[in-house]
């Protein structure tokens, strides 16, 4: 057997950038870091030579190419690999200096200690793609697993994904290679990402820090929203901190030996900003040094030591090229875009939330795929529900297979200002992973490759925001925009995003869904909380996100309405399925106030009120206003009405109750609800399904025109509501999709003389404008009559 020449293993230190052909993208790396004064975990390198010298003396080239070249699809040719990799020995010489390696680290630190074995492929980080995630690495490794541990990585050079990314990039698979760099374990009290310019638009005069609790897995794989940090380059300013709620942190259990999700709920540590003020300059001070030295903007790892000292305790423990925001600026005049006319449609469905995108696609079928994806690549999957918030966040655009204009993904997208379409039926079968793709979701259609029409959009919802910037007051911004005798409300679910909207002209919250506090928040089902004796962590923490919203724009009113999911959406709450029945058809089922008067649930709605009035008694927050979603009889709701008094929150001249005229029996029946309400908010969405018998959730009918808020017997409902609500004094609003899309729907809304139109954020603006318009139209017209009226008189 022929003996590869070179060197097998390396020590970091002896290691530069211009040696990624033998340390790989990540040893290149971080011995060049080493060279220039970074702060780097010790460790070595398991070079590339080391990886060929194990495939030439098990014979395994060949095999690996004959798989590759026969097998049907990646995961059959990954499986197969990988068994041949892992099956095959490590040379007895090649075990010898592994070994003697991790043996100089022991004594350098002082014990045995446990490493990360950390893949390096000879094509990853480099500056013309990211390879990031792409093969694996493992933390918490003993001295005895070292070896097996190696060959994992070697064996993840054929994941499925790695695969087919190489082949969606034109990489040739023999021109790749693997080193395995071993370093010892940071015993990370916090860790993260950053970036040295903004990964949401590419400005380059800011670096951004994403932090949680525990080991960087967390925040890589989007299993916590983290806490965000944004510092001014020129001068090290703080300019931004802003913390999230943490749900969970990854850490090392010794006792089972390998890292477990530990929940924070309860703790302390759930509401705490992971990174003092000292470790933030530290690691934006650590930023600029790398990126000074590679001239470019850098995408960056770091971990913080709970057992060492600042600032001795701040280590960064990876750095690539950033790609994203890098490649579209080196495009610029140089890239050859595809015409719209004559780009390849690969999919068709509905247009969710605007917006227009290209990018790299990903295909995640299952959460536990999502542990590579990137910011800024494009969600493709079959469908979201609220487990996927933190990866749609990471998005830059979102499509779906399934789901209407009112699923999960258009609601969540629309508010969080990411372009996105639904319903496409086949976007996960004919979108390959790791394509790039282009996102019209202004016309719903999703192109092959980047269009020449592509720009990075600015988001209605970010305008104001970027206006801000400009050091300018609220009400000098404010003034900016149209007064309207017409009040523009803004629909909000996810507390934790209202300060970017808090420039947007809105007049109040029109909509403030709990789902997202209890679905993301809580996380646990109510009756289980109250069978466990915890009842007051859903009463705090659904009083702590109302408060977020209500404080942040007080003295505007903040209409929250009661929670309104499905048995279905319960039942996936931890402890749900103990409470919640399987129902055929949960859309028109037990839901709303049908739910809160049964002896059943009851006691969990009570829960709810306790919230309300914790917020509002407790913590002064009297903007709060109540909503009662699907309200199908008078005497439901009058029960629902007596159960809120029982718990001490009574309707009056300081605290308004609302419906949602959603059911037609609302509508049939208004003057009997107005006698027990303050006003009313018109559910579009379920107030079109309900009249005119469509699954609004349904592309298939959506696309053949059935489901229509704008169909003639949903306008005549709303127009009776509207005049016989104002005809006993009461105030009627909408909150459902139609204002937000059809312009001849607010038109007609302000011609009936509805009182607020609630919308989501990106469309604010533009409603807002719309209806100054259409006001100042029918003043003119009014006018007109007069004028017309008094030369009739005069002749």
């Amino acid at each position: 057997m022929e003996v590869v020449q070179g060197d097998l293993v390396l020590d970091l230190k002896d290691v530069r950038k211009d040696m990624i052909e033998l340390a790989g993208g990540k040893g290149a790396n971080l011995g060049e870091l080493i060279s220039i004064g970074v702060r780097v975990p010790p460790g070595f390198v398991i070079t590339s030579r080391a990886f060929k010298y194990f495939v030439n003396y098990n014979k395994l080239a060949d095999k690996i190419f004959e798989i590759l070249k026969t097998s049907q699809d990646e995961e059959e040719a990954s499986t197969k690999i990988k068994a041949l990799i892992m099956s095959a020995k490590v040379p007895e010489d090649l075990e010898r200096s592994i070994m003697k390696a991790y043996d100089r680290l022991a004594k350098l630190v002082g014990k045995d200690p446990l490493v990360a074995v950390r893949s390096s492929a000879t094509a990853e980080d480099i500056e013309q793609a990211s390879f990031a995630g792409q093969q694996d690495t493992y933390l918490n490794v003993s001295r005895e697993s070292l070896i097996e541990h190696v060959k994992k990585v070697w064996a993840s050079l054929y994941n499925a994904r790695a695969i087919a990314y190489r082949n969606a990039k034109g990489i040739d698979h023999t021109q790749v290679s693997m080193a395995v760099v071993v370093q010892k374990m940071v015993n990370s009290r916090s860790a993260g990402v950053m970036f040295t310019l903004n990964p949401s638009n590419g400005d380059p005069n800011y670096i951004v820090i994403e932090s949680s609790w525990g080991l960087g897995e967390a925040v890589v794989a989007g299993k916590v929203t983290p806490d965000e940090v944004v510092v001014r380059k020129s001068d090290l300013k703080i300019e931004l901190k802003r913390v999230s709620r943490k749900r969970i942190k990854i850490a090392y259990d010794p006792q089972n030996k390998r890292n477990v999700e530990v929940s924070l709920e309860g703790s302390p540590e759930a509401e705490e900003f992971s990174l003092d003020d000292n470790e933030i300059i530290e690691l934006a001070r650590m930023a600029l040094a790398i990126e000074k030295h590679y001239g470019r903007p850098m995408d960056i790892e770091w971990a913080v030591d709970a057992d060492i000292k600042f600032p001795d305790n701040v280590f960064i423990v990876q750095a690539r090229p950033e790609t994203y925001w890098s490649a579209r600026q080196a495009a610029k005049g140089a890239e050859t875009k595809v015409e719209p006319t004559k780009a390849k449609i690969l999919a068709r469905g509905l247009p969710a939330s605007p917006g227009l995108v290209s990018g790299r696609a990903r295909i995640i079928l299952d959460l536990h795929q999502a542990k590579d994806f990137q910011k800024g690549d494009i969600l493709v999957t079959k469908m979201t529900d609220p487990d996927w918030v933190p990866i749609m966040k990471m998005a830059s655009a979102i499509v779906t297979d399934e789901g209407g204009m009112t699923s999960h993904a258009s609601i969540v997208s629309r508010e969080l200002g990411i372009p996105a379409v639904v319903g496409t039926g086949n976007a996960t079968s004919v979108i390959k992973d790791g394509q790039i793709i282009t996102v019209d979701a202004h016309r719903g259609v999703i192109y092959e490759g980047e269009l020449e029409t592509t720009k990075p959009e600015a988001k209605q919802a970010e305008l104001p925001a970027s206006v801000g910037e400009l050091s300018l007051p609220r009400d000098v911004l404010l003034s900016l925009y149209p007064i309207t005798a017409t009040k523009i409300y803004m629909n909000l679910g996810q507390p934790d995003v209202i300060h970017k909207y808090l420039n947007l002209p809105f007049d109040g919250i029109g909509l403030m869904r709990i789902e997202f506090i209890v679905s993301e928040w809580i996380r646990y089902h109510p009756l289980y909380l109250i069978k466990i004796g915890k009842p007051e962590l859903f009463v705090d923490k659904l009083a702590e996100g109302i408060a977020m919203v209500a404080s942040a724009i007080y003295p505007r009113p903040v209409v929250v309405r009661f929670s309104d999911f499905k048995s279905n959406e319960y039942r996936r709450l931890i402890g749900g399925e103990e409470f919640e029945p399987e129902e055929r058809n949960p859309m028109i089922g037990w839901r709303g106030v049908s739910r809160y008067i049964s002896d059943v649930y009851q006691p969990a709605f009570r829960l709810e009120v306790r919230a309300i009035r914790k917020v509002r008694e407790e913590m002064g927050l009297k903007n709060v206003w109540v909503m009662f979603p699907f309200v199908r009889t008078t005497w439901e709701l009058q029960k629902a009405l007596n159960l809120m008094e029982e718990e001490g929150l009574k309707r009056g001249s300081e605290f308004k109750v609302w419906v949602m005229a959603e059911v037609p029996s609302v509508i049939m029946l208004a003057d009997e609800f107005a006698k027990l309400v303050d006003g009313f908010s018109i559910g579009s969405n379920d107030l079109a399904q309900l009249t005119l018998g469509v699954d609004r959730d349904s592309d298939i009918l959506a696309r053949m025109g059935y489901y229509d808020e704008r169909d003639p017997a949903v306008l005549r409902s709303i127009r009776k509501l509207i005049r016989v609500a104002h005809r006993y004094g009461r105030t009627v609003s909408i909150c459902g999709q139609a204002p937000s899309v059809y312009p001849e729907i607010n038109e007609f809304l302000v011609r009936e003389g509805i009182d607020s139109i609630s919308v989501n954020p990106d469309a604010v603006i533009q409603v807002r404008r719309q209806v100054a318009s259409i006001e100042q139209k029918i003043l003119i017209e009014k006018l007109n009559d007069s004028s017309k009226k008094r030369m009739s008189s005069s002749r």
